[in-house]
């Protein structure tokens, strides 16, 4: 395909109000739970795209979880 380049994914720190159960950490395939305090939960994981980083948003707002940030992580 002309013109079509890959594109490399990047890894995601995403943080989220209150503790995070075992069945939304099913649900979020791919991500890892790298600390829960202050009554929060960070999750970390790999997405190929905006696209899917939209998708993964849209998978935490659909399992209740309240979104408190966003951050690309250099790695």
């Amino acid at each position: 395909m002309k013109g079509w380049r890959s594109v490399p994914s990047a890894l995601y720190e995403i943080e989220v109000r209150g503790s995070v159960g075992a069945t939304a950490v099913a649900a979020l395939e791919g991500f890892e739970v790298v600390s829960t305090a202050a009554g929060s939960t960070r999750l970390r994981g790999r997405v190929v795209d905006q696209s899917a980083l939209h998708g993964v948003l849209n998978q935490i707002s659909g399992l209740g979880l309240e979104l408190t940030g966003v951050t690309p992580v250099d790695d």
